[in-house]
């Protein structure tokens, strides 16, 4: 009998998780948004046409979802911002395909006041 409940309350752990693993990031208003500062080190290309972003003294790295499909290019983000200062704004969001949070979605950037890019409202 034991068994049996240990296997349901296995399957309900397993779904759950499975949910949580395919919600998709929230886009939230600015101001609930985590806000960073930092300097541009690297851009490049993942994914599925994203734009990858690194953030010297940071290890995660920061990714504007099918970026390159919603008009940005990458050669012009490179000249524009790499070596600079951005703000970086984005969901406290977590998932367990990423229990550490080393990929993080961009909702906003910002440089020197002016935006580059944002999906938010």
């Amino acid at each position: 009998m034991k068994i049996k409940y240990f296997g349901i309350f296995g399957l309900l752990i397993l779904i759950v998780i499975i949910m949580l693993s395919f919600r998709p990031v929230p886009i939230l208003d600015e101001e609930d948004c985590v806000v960073l500062e930092g300097t541009v080190t690297e851009i490049y290309e993942g994914g599925v046409k994203d734009v990858v972003l690194k953030l010297r003294g940071h290890s995660q790295v920061f990714y504007i979802n099918r970026g390159l499909e919603r008009g940005l290019d990458l050669e012009h983000l490179k000249a524009d911002l790499v070596g600079r200062e951005i703000v970086v704004k984005y969901p406290d969001h977590w998932t367990p395909m990423d229990i550490t949070k080393s990929s993080i979605h961009i909702s906003k950037i910002e440089h020197e006041g002016h935006t580059i890019f944002s999906e938010l409202e």
